[in-house]
């Protein structure tokens, strides 16, 4: 069979948060490439992929390009699985002899109901990585002897044996070249990332004990599995020969610095190439690491600090302490490194009070820039099964009506009301406020391609929160 990997539309300004399929918009257009899909679609001969809302398609341009293809296969997430399964409807009513597959963290949790719930429309899920599961149905492959998927047969539920995790990274392609062949690389935008970007792993898994974070939980384990730092090498030098224009890679691992040394092997590998890159990094790694890491080409590093409260740092597993963050952040300053700093409201153990602990202590430690996502307890994650005994959970959608982010905990001393509402006074305590205003100023006016930048993101910004307010109230 010859397989689309999909990334179906959605909403306009969709911004279903940390957990939801790729992000079409947050409060600034964010484009994140779907770097799952691209895997499968280099290993397999006649497979492409297609995001809609970066190619701008709608669903009918979709099903279009779907007809000449004999699989369909969308990752998809609890925030948009009814809108995917639709999706998935639409493509079987123009031809009921394509096979449609989700893939993707929820599931994987939970394949019995999500088939159940897209029954006439989706006919398999795939548990877990799904890069060779796919390959092996598009060869023909009896599905009762594929590993990791599920399906329906004469009404029940049939479960393969479990596949295990990918642990010889270095026979997967290259995401880069997929990009390449399908791909506009240029429409792919992250506002703190030098633009034209492209990201990749050189790993999958994390060993942290975070109860929040939805992958290592249900989707790429808690097991550290790594490329080689020449297999990264030679995809560096790839995109540095193919793709001119790309001035920034980014590194999507879930934690770069799992592994010092391993990071610090890769930053020794790519150093010659001298290209710029950036990572996702937890805010305990040391001033040597980031140190060789900065000179081997490292600019800007993306933070999850989460909370500025110890209590909730304990309560949520997060491994990192208030005094280890501050240290963190002393030290990229030191070395000259920019950091965005991702933070969470409505964890548990939020309160008043703890959210305006949590916004002093962002704008102490003087970040280049922020963002700010409402707590979701995901299924299958140690979030959800607490919430879930607590009676926490407010609502089952995670989006409105429109696309945005909805906060589904609601606390008994703290409504999810008040929690949603202080993501919009969180960003306007940190970004107007004289300083940043001041060093915003400055660099408009030493540079004209900034101050283009910071006044369009500025405008998305306002128009953004203003739609936000409207729908979500």
């Amino acid at each position: 069979m010859k397989p689309l990997f999909l990334n179906p539309p959605t909403f306009e300004d969709f911004d279903g948060g940390a957990g939801a399929r790729y992000q079409a918009s947050r409060e600034v257009t964010s484009f994140w490439f779907p770097g799952w899909l691209t895997y499968p679609a280099g290993m397999i001969p006649g497979a492409r992929v297609v995001d809609a809302p970066v190619q701008r398609l709608d669903l009918d341009a979709c099903l279009k390009i779907a007809k000449e293809f004999d699989m369909v296969v969308m990752y998809t997430s609890t925030p948009t699985l009814a809108i995917d399964v639709e999706t998935a409807r639409r493509v079987k009513a123009q031809n009921p002899a394509t096979v449609t597959v989700l893939t993707g963290p929820h599931v994987s949790v939970l394949p019995e109901e999500s088939l159940r719930f897209a029954a006439g429309a989706v006919d398999i899920v795939c548990r877990g990585e799904f890069d060779y599961s796919t390959k092996e149905l598009c060869e023909g492959k009896p599905r009762a002897e594929v590993e990791g998927i599920s399906f329906l047969q004469d009404g029940k539920v049939v479960h393969t044996k479990d596949r295990p995790p990918i642990a010889d990274l270095d026979s997967l392609p290259f995401a880069s070249q997929v990009y390449h062949r399908d791909l506009p690389i240029d429409e792919y935008v992250i506002p703190h990332f030098r633009h034209p970007y492209v990201s990749i792993y050189a790993s999958r898994g994390c060993p942290s004990r975070c109860i929040y974070c939805l992958w290592p939980q249900t989707f790429s384990g808690r097991t550290l599995r790594k490329r080689s730092p020449q297999n990264v090498y030679e995809e560096v030098r790839w995109i540095k020969e193919n793709l001119p224009q790309v001035k920034e890679i980014s590194f999507d691992d879930d934690t770069f610095t799992a592994d010092r040394e391993h990071a610090k092997a890769i930053a020794r590998a790519i150093k010659p190439l001298n290209v710029s890159w950036v990572i996702n990094a937890r805010a305990n790694c040391d001033y040597e690491t980031l140190k060789e890491l900065r000179d081997a080409g490292m600019h800007h590093v993306v933070v999850g600090y989460e909370t500025g409260n110890e209590q909730i740092l304990k309560n949520i597993k997060k491994g990192v302490t208030k005094a280890q963050a501050i240290e963190f952040t002393r030290n990229c300053h030191k070395l000259g490194l920019t950091i965005h700093g991702a933070f969470v409201l409505g964890l548990p153990g939020e309160t008043r009070e703890t959210i305006k602990e949590t916004i002093a202590y962002a704008i102490d430690l003087n970040l280049t820039s922020i963002q700010v996502s409402l707590a979701s307890p995901y299924p299958g994650t140690e979030f959800y099964d607490m919430a879930l005994k607590e009676g926490w959970i407010a609502s089952d959608s995670f989006l409105d009506a429109s696309g945005h982010q909805k906060c589904v905990i609601n606390y008994p001393d703290l409504s999810n009301k008040e929690i949603f509402d202080a993501v919009e006074l969180f960003y306007n305590k940190f970004y107007f406020r004289p300083r940043y205003i001041a060093r915003s100023l400055f660099s408009m006016l030493v540079d004209s391609a900034q101050r283009k930048k910071l006044l369009k993101e500025g405008a998305q910004y306002l128009s953004y929160m203003r739609k936000r307010k409207q729908t979500c109230a």
